[in-house]
């Protein structure tokens, strides 16, 4: 695998061959995503060194699982000002509104903040049929909730063996280790798209992941989450003469 780090991504185009079709409204937007498994992260360092568009952080995992470094992380980039979202690790043999429950309980959203992410990568041994039902309680119950579609994170792989035509009215992050962005079967166009887990960030002690967002900074900003309350008064004051 290519190892690719975020600075040179910044200064030079990566795509080649048939991928130079790829051509993104504006400059590429960037961004990372973490969990514990990268450490205590200097975010601070990280900001300093590198040009950060958004960042998402592992939240909750199945029904009870918080992860250590969650609080730190999220508080971090509030404090930073970057663009700032938080996933769930779905197990797929979990009830889904136990999991959905979690992740609400867990996570203190602010206006600005993206969208939650559904991780959904692993069948866990449950048949098709039992997990995609689970997942879309988890969705319903956190879109209902906060009145905003989640995103579901997934590797291209699984997308095609599972996913495929199930979910299409969310928004999805790819996964696709590659110079090759990724081209789904149905024809579904992506957001995110990770496209390595060899990022090297000063202010990061371990490897961590790598992503571009497939839009100009408006479609980013168009896709946070505002409390309802929020959205309506910002119609109504639209609305007025």
């Amino acid at each position: 695998m290519r190892t690719l780090s975020l600075a040179i991504l910044l200064l030079y185009p990566f795509w080649t061959g048939r991928e130079a079709n790829f051509e993104p409204a504006g400059p590429l937007l960037h961004g990372i995503d973490v969990s514990h498994y990268q450490q205590r992260i200097n975010w601070d360092e990280v900001n300093d060194r590198h040009v950060l568009d958004f960042a998402f952080v592992k939240a909750t995992e199945g029904h009870d699982y918080t992860d250590s470094l969650f609080c730190r992380n999220w508080d971090a980039l509030s404090r930073l000002g970057i663009r700032r979202g938080a996933y769930h690790f779905f197990r797929s043999y979990g009830c889904g509104w136990d999991q959905a429950q979690h992740f609400l309980k867990t996570v203190e959203m602010k206006a600005g903040d993206l969208p939650p992410v559904l991780d959904f990568e692993t069948s866990d041994g449950m048949p098709r049929e039992i997990m995609v039902e689970e997942a879309r309680i988890w969705l319903q119950v956190v879109e209902a909730t906060l009145h905003v579609k989640p995103i579901i994170y997934t590797n291209q792989h699984f997308y095609e063996k599972y996913l495929a035509g199930v979910f299409d009215n969310y928004p999805f992050w790819i996964a696709r280790y590659s110079n090759e962005r990724p081209v789904l079967s149905t024809g579904k166009d992506w957001h995110f798209w990770q496209y390595s887990n060899e990022g090297c960030l000063d202010g990061i002690p371990s490897k961590t992941d790598l992503n571009v967002f497939a839009g100009p900074p408006a479609l980013l900003d168009a896709l946070c989450w505002a409390p309802k309350d929020t959205v309506l008064v910002s119609i109504e004051a639209t609305a007025a003469p």
